[in-house]
């Protein structure tokens, strides 16, 4: 019994890359300014070169070429150093903003105090809560807002 067998042109039809969107150009974010916007970022939580090769598991010479913007990214390599700064992937890569830094890069050792608040109890976060909200009531001068 022979069977008839239907042919289809799946290769004639071929999506070619041509074909495919492409961002608009005043979109594409240079690798220098990637570069800079991930050493503002490292920066502003004090990490060195170094400390955020070893928490990404790369050379440090690799996070230096990425900053010095001779080194490009893949996307998994920047979704893994959003984690790593614990920013969105926009903050790297700029939201279409150009040399800003985003508002969630904290200075100074704000980021490790939050860090070690976060891992206390509920019940001595809330403690130290109020005493915080009680400082900048007082000393802000209405520039925050108590959030009990």
């Amino acid at each position: 019994m022979s069977r008839s067998f239907q042919i289809h042109e799946p290769y004639s039809q071929r999506i070619r890359e041509e074909d495919l969107p492409r961002p608009p150009k005043e979109e594409v974010v240079s690798k220098k300014q990637i570069g800079e916007r991930l050493r503002a970022l490292r920066q502003a939580r004090e990490l060195t070169q170094a400390e955020l090769a070893e928490i990404l598991g790369t050379k440090h010479t690799n996070v230096s070429g990425v900053e010095r913007g001779v080194r490009g990214l893949t996307v998994q390599q920047i979704v893994k150093l959003a984690r790593a700064l614990d920013v969105s992937p926009d903050a790297i890569l700029g939201n279409g903003s150009k040399g800003t830094l985003p508002k969630q890069a904290l200075s100074g050792r704000a980021p490790r105090r939050l860090e070690r608040i976060q891992s206390l109890p509920r019940s001595k976060q809330r403690v130290l809560f109020e005493i915080v909200d009680a400082f900048l009531d007082k000393h802000a001068h209405g520039a925050g807002t108590s959030h009990h």
